[in-house]
């Protein structure tokens, strides 16, 4: 089997490459993460896994499989397909920001996105992509509730500046699709693709395995 490279330097992305027994290597891509003047959602997201795998592939010169992703979240006043302009959610840049994103959050429901992409280099290279989404629908918490999130550090790393996952703050009531894709990596499709570009000792469902989310 060759070398795997996780092409991402999010500690959620490499649990759940390492719950699947691969030993892997993390390369982090440099690359410009700007969004083009009127280029969509889907379509940005898309490129920048894609792009995000081929940086790292330059600075290769032996075979390997690359994982790269990218995560969004989309926030519009309408239930808005993945090909829609809706308000992209980036990472926070400050405390004022954080608290401007989660107040938007609050009580509606948006979009998350994350496209990867697989990359297999040498004597059967090899590529696969796969965007999934997730709806999120966040519960109606209060103001004191972020600012006590916000004095945790926790926002500033990830995509609209939550996570699901946070046993303190708790902030979606519930979701309808993949629970992994809102952490950050939707495990059940990259295991489809694993298969696809010949890592043969993975097992995948055709439906998502992923855990279900059960708000405490």
């Amino acid at each position: 089997m060759t070398t795997f490279i996780l092409a991402s330097g999010s500690p959620r992305r490499r649990d759940m490459i390492a719950s699947l027994g691969i030993y892997f290597t993390i390369i982090k891509p440099d690359i410009d993460e700007s969004q083009h003047p009127s280029e969509t959602p889907l379509a940005y997201v898309q490129r920048l896994s894609s792009a995000k795998a081929d940086a790292v592939a330059g600075r290769l010169s032996a075979p390997a499989t690359i994982l790269a992703a990218d995560t969004i979240v989309i926030l519009s006043a309408d239930t808005i397909g993945i090909t829609e302009t809706g308000d992209l959610l980036g990472k926070p840049e400050n405390r004022l920001h954080a608290r401007d994103m989660l107040t938007q959050l609050r009580n509606r429901p948006h979009v998350v996105i994350t496209s990867f992409t697989l990359l297999r280099l040498g004597d059967n290279p090899a590529r696969y992509a796969d965007t999934v989404q997730t709806r999120v629908f966040m519960r109606d918490y209060t103001d004191a509730e972020i600012e006590a999130y916000i004095a945790t550090g926790d926002p500033f790393d990830k995509a609209g500046g939550y996570a699901i996952q946070h046993n303190g703050f708790m902030p979606v009531s519930h979701i309808e699709g993949c629970y992994n894709n809102v952490v950050g990596l939707p495990l059940c499709a990259v295991k489809r693709g694993l298969i696809v570009v010949g890592w043969d000792n993975i097992s995948a469902s055709d439906y998502c395995d992923c855990p279900k989310y059960i708000p405490k």
